[in-house]
């Protein structure tokens, strides 16, 4: 069209003649030719009329392709609609193209269809905007902003802070307070999510944090066991972001940003006293943030959670994710194993074993191998044994021979009082296995101590019916101490008593 507009130029305005005009405009001169005798029968010249347009000249320069592009004008489809449905689970672009086609047998062609989708998909970014299946993924992260939480007793000020799921095809939001990002925050942040979602998503995309991932890898992250075994409790996938690659959780990053200015922002002025408070606070304002309308969709995120993701999230199971403490322990020659202070038994055969201890806030759970051999009820008492009868051997005694027979002849070996001493302390017990560590570490303060010590405590604890490995060795302690009060030598130099009569 600037050829068509700079010929008609030339001829009327510069009055060259079409050989010369074509050369000026590098066009040949039947072109030239044709683009006068189109202007004229359209009765055009120079000046064209002000504000005709290019679409508006072609039209009247070529009236019969005009009308021919009219008859044959095809229907755009509405690509919000598209993108919006895309967003469901088994919706696919041939899927919606085909049911175009149906209404509109002479519309576009698959390729055409797509390329035109993709060109209004980047109209707004550098970047495609993928759409989210609804119910396909949760995207979760922390705040850059923190919440002050301030001591009502000391006035003393800590930071807690606000963790963020999103569920990217509806956008809708999820965010709580908490008192840091240690791993049972971390967990019990997924589980009340799910709760406020009232389902459970396909995947989970968490950032590359020590509570969630162990050791990041693009292919293979490592994550922490706890967390693997929520994912597992809830049969979902855990696939991290990306290190340093923000756009791989975009959603959660706006969420953030949304959760930061419309929930955090108006109370930035507040002081709270505790955790809980501080939640409370932000509920109702998490809810308008919801419910508010987002223009470019002009639907809110909650709506759109009741029409695309809510239908699509798999149910919850009747109990919740309880989180797990995990530890690495040895089983002692008692078949025991300690956590927090308090005993456990497993198995005899599993004497030197290593296991895996699992607590809850409720049980004690130790696994071999991967097999779960043992199951308790936690207890809180310190220096307790909580002992299962099927775990023992039989006559209380362990396969290796080490029990109460050699516990008794390593002490005669030390002397009477101490054969003594460990026979009341076996006698003390529920079980005798109960007493195998004291009498143990006994032994292990008979190498530090001499022998004629370690008789002198005993006989001496015997006596006052105090049977325990802290009594001997605060007893050892007490003797060892008078033995090594200071005595200074005979010396010509040290002057005596007598020197002063």
């Amino acid at each position: 069209m600037r050829k068509i507009r700079e010929v008609i130029r030339l001829h009327f305005e510069a009055g060259l003649s079409n050989r010369a005009a074509a050369r000026a405009s590098q066009v040949s001169n039947s072109t030239v030719g044709e683009y006068l005798e189109r202007a004229k029968k359209a009765g055009l010249s120079w000046p064209l009329p002000e504000g005709l347009s290019d679409e508006e000249l072609y039209r009247r320069l070529y009236p019969e392709e005009s009308l021919s592009r009219r008859e044959t004008e095809r229907p755009m489809p509405n690509w919000e609609e598209v993108h919006r449905e895309l967003s469901k689970r088994g919706v696919t672009l041939t899927l919606l193209w085909q049911e175009y086609r149906e209404k509109h047998p002479d519309g576009y062609g698959f390729t055409q269809f797509r390329v035109y989708y993709q060109r209004w998909n980047k109209a707004h970014t550098n970047t495609m905007r993928l759409p989210h299946k609804a119910g396909e993924e949760m995207q979760v992260d922390y705040a850059g902003m923190m919440v002050a939480i301030t001591n009502p007793e000391t006035g003393e000020i800590s930071r807690a802070v606000v963790f963020v799921a999103t569920l990217p095809a509806s956008s809708y939001t999820y965010a709580e307070i908490q008192p840091s990002q240690e791993l049972q925050y971390w967990l019990g942040g997924h589980v009340r999510a799910f709760s406020f979602f009232g389902g459970i998503p396909q995947t989970i995309c968490p950032d590359n944090l020590k509570s969630g991932v162990k050791t990041p890898n693009r292919y293979e992250p490592e994550l922490n066991p706890s967390y693997q075994e929520l994912a597992e409790y809830y049969h979902v996938a855990v696939l991290p972001a990306r290190v340093r690659k923000p756009r791989d959780k975009a959603h959660v990053e706006n969420g953030v940003q949304n959760v930061e200015r419309w929930v955090l922002a108006p109370l930035r002025n507040r002081t709270f006293f505790s955790v809980g408070e501080a939640n409370r606070a932000i509920t109702p304002l998490l809810q308008a943030l919801n419910q508010k309308e987002m223009q470019h969709l002009g639907k809110s995120r909650k709506e759109l959670f009741e029409e695309l993701d809510q239908p699509a999230l798999r149910p919850l199971p009747v109990h919740p994710y309880e989180y797990a403490a995990w530890k690495t322990a040895k089983v002692n020659i008692d078949y025991h194993v300690a956590f927090e202070g308090h005993y456990y038994s497993v198995p005899y055969t599993l004497v030197r074993r290593e296991v895996r201890i699992r607590a809850t806030e409720r049980l004690i759970a130790v696994f071999h191998k991967g097999q779960q051999v043992a199951v308790h009820p936690r207890s809180q008492v310190q220096g307790r044994f909580t002992t299962r009868s099927e775990h023992m051997p039989a006559n209380h005694q362990f396969v290796s021979g080490m029990g109460a027979d050699w516990l008794l002849k390593e002490a005669e070996n030390i002397g009477p009082h101490t054969s003594a001493y460990f026979s009341a302390m076996l006698k003390s017990r529920q079980y005798p296995q109960h007493a195998y560590r004291s009498c143990l570490g006994i032994l292990d303060l008979a190498r530090r101590y001499t022998r004629p010590q370690v008789e002198t405590a005993c006989q001496d604890l015997l006596t006052a019916k105090l049977l325990s490995y802290r009594d001997l060795k605060s007893e050892l302690e007490r003797l060892t101490s008078q033995t090594t009060d200071t005595v200074l030598p005979a010396h010509e130099n040290v002057r005596g008593s007598s020197y002063y009569q």
